[in-house]
């Protein structure tokens, strides 16, 4: 049985998911919600641009800057999420962040121009960056240090499968009742039942990390201790907490620059494989099957993949991910077909599974329970910017090369080269299998 954080007794605080099934779940159901919302901007909302605004010509400008504000709004606030859960807690900002997405289907259905839609796409980032963000911390507030990769694994899982399943109704929605109406009715019914949920069964986690901090202080956490940074002041201030993420630890910047990174992919699927695969002759159902194919084999994939570096450690999935993942990308231009398209959109696909969710983790793992959230925030802060810092790259390098197979290339390059600095700067972070030096928690 959870016992209510505000007892302030940081015994009652007992780790683990099974010891917290109920909320756990009451969290996954949370990310599947936020995966929902995301889902319905992310398929039919480009049919839109061309059928209710006639921007059909600038439609690939147009969706570039799309993801590009996409990544610098969600990226800040994941930032923003971080600091802000440990001043006011996190079911706080997950309620501030489904606040921030009533607008958007209203926005939808009542738009007399493009920029409305873009506005609605601002608030999105919004929504994901504060709720993504806070169902993650929430999980890993009350789960144990050997769960975390399952962990972050169900709760990207959850995620995904949620914006899987809103490409499908949506788009049945949007054949049904007209793609605004369709998108109105499924929007306000998603951030209504997530509202509703998060009043009734979330509860606050701060608590736990609150005891497990204590443990910390104390000395009685039990098991092997993670090699937490030892620069760092118990309440570090946020430039402390920035500079250490972005520069200050080797293995921080590590993972903070590989996710940053890794979203060239999905900034890449998002606009330039639709419109790669249309130029090589493909109709609009086919495209959608190879995208989806890509997003099915991450979400996934996921469900093992986190489990997978409980066992065997983060270090190496990530590695390997990111070379994988690089990998899909290439082989796109190297075959044609929809069969071999399918194939490399999958192999992509599980290259992100393997990094995906041990990214996260391996920041959770050499994280103080003090500034986990933080740490968590920054990292994700740096991984959402690669929408954005990607977009722009990738749309660069395909205008001077006049081919968008340009953008494929630096994208793949540039997951190869990220990969290799995991592999010089990282180590493990999963503290049973490289624990702090005995009598000294941190690392040096």
């Amino acid at each position: 049985m959870i016992m209510s954080p505000s007892n302030s007794s940081h015994e009652h605080y007992t780790h683990g998911i099974r010891e917290n099934l109920h909320q756990f779940s009451h969290q996954l159901g949370q990310v599947f919600l936020v995966g929902l919302t995301i889902g319905m901007m992310r398929t039919v909302v480009p049919a839109l641009a061309e059928s209710e605004f006639g921007v059909a010509e600038g439609s690939f400008m147009m969706l570039t800057a799309f993801v590009v504000a996409f990544g610098f709004v969600k990226g800040t606030l994941n930032f923003v999420a971080g600091r802000l859960a440990e001043r006011i807690g996190r079911k706080n900002v997950l309620l501030l962040g489904w606040l921030s997405a009533i607008p958007i289907p209203f926005m939808v259905l009542y738009a007399p121009s493009w920029s409305w839609i873009v506005v609605a796409t601002v608030l999105l980032g919004i929504n994901q960056g504060l709720c993504w963000s806070m169902t993650q911390t929430a999980k890993m507030d009350i789960t144990r240090a050997d769960e975390r990769g399952f962990t972050m694994g169900m709760n990207e899982f959850s995620g995904y499968v949620g914006v899987a399943v809103a490409g499908i109704v949506t788009g049945y929605l949007a054949i049904g009742l007209g793609p605004r109406l369709g998108l109105f009715v499924f929007g306000v019914a998603v951030i209504a039942l997530a509202i509703l949920l998060a009043l009734t069964s979330i509860r606050e986690t701060h608590g736990w990390a609150k005891a497990e901090s204590a443990r910390h202080a104390s000395g009685t956490l039990a098991g092997p201790k993670a090699r937490i940074p030892n620069h760092v002041s118990d309440n570090p201030t946020t430039g402390e907490m920035f500079a250490l993420m972005s520069w200050g630890d080797k293995r921080m910047a590590a993972f903070s620059q590989a996710g940053l990174v890794e979203k060239f992919v999905d900034a890449l699927v998002w606009v330039f494989y639709p419109v790669f695969l249309y130029q090589q002759g493909l109709g609009l159902g086919p495209i959608g099957w190879v995208v989806g194919v890509y997003g099915f084999v991450w979400g996934g994939s996921q469900f093992v993949t986190g489990r997978l570096s409980d066992h065997i450690g983060r270090l190496k999935l990530i590695i390997w991910g990111m070379w994988v993942c690089g990998g899909g990308v290439a082989l796109m231009l190297l075959g044609t077909g929809v069969i071999w398209w399918s194939f490399s959109a999958a192999v992509t696909g599980l290259g992100m599974a393997l990094l995906y969710p041990n990214l996260s983790a391996a920041v959770a793992d050499i994280s103080h329970p003090n500034w986990r959230s933080s740490a968590i925030g920054i990292y994700r802060f740096w991984r959402d910017l690669g929408y954005g810092i990607g977009a722009l790259g990738f749309g660069l390098v395909a205008h001077l090369s006049g081919a968008v197979t340009g953008g494929f290339w630096f994208v793949a390059i540039a997951m190869f080269l990220s990969g290799a600095l995991v592999m010089l700067w990282g180590e493990e972070t999963h503290p049973r299998l490289n624990p702090a030096p005995h009598h000294d928690e941190t690392n040096s």
